[in-house]
């Protein structure tokens, strides 16, 4: 099959082309014919070499989010058969013509939405409903806030969590995304190049501060978010990208009864992710099918391309999702 490699660790241009060996399928796993897949930071991360897949997953071929047609299925496959079309959360491997997933981390393409589109949502939509939802426990009638509100995580929460009866607020890098994410449902996008989120946020809320905060950046926006929260709020980190090592005061995360959180997902076994793919289907599918949630989709790369995609990825200039093709 053709897969997109990392050669080395470096740079974009390590991404290339090669041929390689279809993978295995076990008896609780199905063979899929891949039409797209979709690029998340993790991937960049992996091409770097700071991401180490999990034991088991592929080394070379990056990608945790794929859509296409059922190829094969396994001895103990229930539910998939030959010829049916799904997306699906994989730990690795992605960016081939061929991926194998568990047959509970694959779920039925949402309504008429295409394969470009699907590939677009297991990563975000797993990652949204894990930390935000079952984490967080975000309730109907509480406020968001999520940090990078015009990202492929963002985008999804926003509409996720204004769906399910929530007010969301975002921070983003420019007007033009700001007003992105106010057009896409959000209650206010704070541009954080220009002002300061955690006054934003406290003069909006009337001081008392959000219920849920999800945040990737890490850093200095640490004690920033602790600030914005309001008694019993809930700060949930699914990266540090300004940084691991922050010094914060933790006396109010006494006096407010702060949840202070995390994960990762690549990480976790199939059992969790099953779970949330069940939770997803439940409650978030019929919304896709029925047009209320909308993948967004930035720029669609052929997969010989994905250093561009990557370069895309690393410049921040996106609003949504990239996603490869390989059809």
């Amino acid at each position: 099959m053709k897969a997109i490699v990392i050669t080395h660790p470096g740079g974009p241009e390590v991404l290339q082309p090669a041929e390689k060996s279809m993978p295995h399928y076990s008896a609780d796993e199905v063979l899929v014919k891949v039409a797209a897949a979709g690029v998340n930071r993790p991937d960049v991360a992996q091409r770097k070499g700071s991401y180490p897949p999990p034991p088991g997953a592929s080394v070379d071929i990056p990608g945790l989010e794929i859509a296409g047609t059922v190829a094969k299925v396994g001895a103990n496959v229930t539910r998939w058969k030959k010829g049916d079309k799904i997306c699906a959360l994989v730990t690795g491997g992605g960016y081939a013509e061929y991926c194998n997933v568990p047959e509970g981390q694959c779920l039925p393409i949402p309504g008429k939405l295409s394969f470009i589109e699907s590939a677009s949502l297991p990563e975000t939509f797993f990652t949204v409903w894990s930390n935000i939802f079952d984490r967080g426990a975000l309730k109907k009638g509480e406020t968001l806030l999520a940090h990078g509100g015009s990202s492929g995580i963002g985008v999804a929460a926003i509409q996720m969590a204004k769906a399910l009866g929530s007010t969301v607020y975002v921070t983003a890098g420019s007007d033009e995304k700001c007003r992105f994410c106010e057009e896409l449902g959000a209650a206010k996008a704070i541009n954080y190049k220009t002002e300061n989120f955690k006054d934003v946020i406290l003069q909006i809320t009337n001081g008392k501060g959000v219920d849920v905060i999800l945040d990737m950046i890490g850093g200095d926006y640490t004690s920033a978010n602790i600030k914005s929260l309001a008694d019993d709020g809930r700060l949930v980190m699914i990266n540090m990208m300004m940084g691991k090592d922050v010094q914060v005061d933790l006396s109010p995360v006494m006096r407010k009864r702060l949840t202070i959180t995390g994960s990762t997902l690549r990480s976790r076994d199939v059992a969790f992710k099953t779970q949330i793919a069940q939770s997803l289907e439940k409650m978030i599918w019929p919304l896709l099918a029925s047009g209320e949630i909308k993948p967004v989709i930035n720029k669609v790369f052929p997969a010989a391309q994905a250093a561009e995609a990557h370069r895309l990825m690393e410049s921040s200039a996106h609003i949504g999702k990239i996603v490869l093709s390989f059809e």
